[in-house]
């Protein structure tokens, strides 16, 4: 029995399916969350399915969790998508139900659940919960609205199909998702879009940015910083990708400062692996695209050095 069937046969044992994903969403986690959903209610009306995790304004047109009391764990499947630890698995409750999966495309570095498809080649886990759908296609059905979450999930963990994740897999797995009724155009624009103070924190990127002759650069972003653009930690993601797009730059660190007084370092990559780095720090992730933590500002000088002693290696 391969796993997506393992998964199906689980999904019909239960009257109850519950489905988290990582703090601090992003598209391909509220995409591979709420387009799972859509999958299992379309395929499964008589069951409950309900999404847990914090709302986040900026995501509605992605659509909205659920309010979950904690009976409704008690007899419950729970789906964790798109989350590498448990620790970073939006609501604590995860746990509390009567089976746990896992589906995710990170490094399987925390092993939980009782059932666990993990595989971090591919691009995201919204390509996974398609990868679900078509192993499983004569007994189940993935409507517009499902396709369409999916598809902004791809398009979110891809850049727009531009990073390295990005196989013909991938491009194959869109193509079929465009087919269905919604617009990836709107997709597309409304991922691209960003807002005024956005925009000014952008600026302040480029012109704030520290390149080394090495290739690694950094940027901090303390709550003093931040503060004029209005801006909370959850709208910095935004910013993460622009230093990237500079010729010179080959790896880069954000540190955005946390309401502890710790910073939290969005990290990339072009080349040089940095998820044994961010390991170092307290994070961990993909290879390319890795997160990790300092306690404070005076330890951002030594993983700075540290990341430009891999850059500097990459390079020789």
């Amino acid at each position: 029995m391969s796993i997506q069937e393992q998964i199906l046969t689980a999904i019909k044992q239960f009257k109850t399916i519950i489905i988290h994903r990582h703090k601090r969403p992003d598209p391909d986690a509220i995409g591979s969350q709420m387009g799972l959903a859509q999958l299992l209610k379309a395929s499964f009306p008589d069951k409950t399915v309900l999404c847990a995790g914090k709302q986040y304004d900026g995501f509605d047109w992605l659509g909205k969790t659920d309010e979950i009391s904690d009976e409704q764990y008690a007899e419950a499947l729970v789906i964790v998508v798109d989350t590498a630890n448990q620790p970073r698995v939006d609501d604590d409750r995860y746990n509390k139900g009567k089976m746990l999966i896992k589906i995710d495309h990170h490094p399987n570095d925390d092993a939980f659940g009782d059932i666990m498809w993990v595989e971090p080649e591919s691009s995201s886990t919204s390509e996974l919960i398609y990868d679900f759908f078509a192993a499983c296609q004569a007994e189940l059905t993935l409507p517009d609205e499902g396709a369409r979450l999916l598809y902004a999930g791809i398009v979110g963990d891809t850049g727009r199909f531009m990073y390295p994740s990005t196989s013909s897999h991938t491009l194959e797995v869109a193509a079929k998702l465009t087919a269905y009724d919604f617009s990836a155009s709107d997709v597309n624009k409304t991922e691209d879009e960003i807002d005024i103070p956005l925009a000014r924190l952008s600026a302040y990127v480029y012109e704030n940015l520290t390149i080394l002759d090495s290739g690694a650069a950094y940027l901090v972003l303390s709550d003093k910083v931040l503060e004029p653009f209005k801006l909370g930690d959850d709208s910095t993601s935004a910013v993460v990708p622009l230093p990237g797009r500079i010729k010179d730059v080959i790896s880069w660190a954000i540190f955005v400062q946390q309401k502890d007084g710790g910073f939290r370092i969005r990290l990339r990559s072009k080349g040089p692996a940095i998820n044994e780095l961010a390991k170092q720090y307290g994070g961990g992730g993909h290879p390319l695209a890795s997160g990790a933590v300092v306690d404070d500002e005076k330890h951002i000088k030594g993983f700075v050095d540290d990341l430009n002693k891999v850059v500097s290696n990459y390079k020789k």
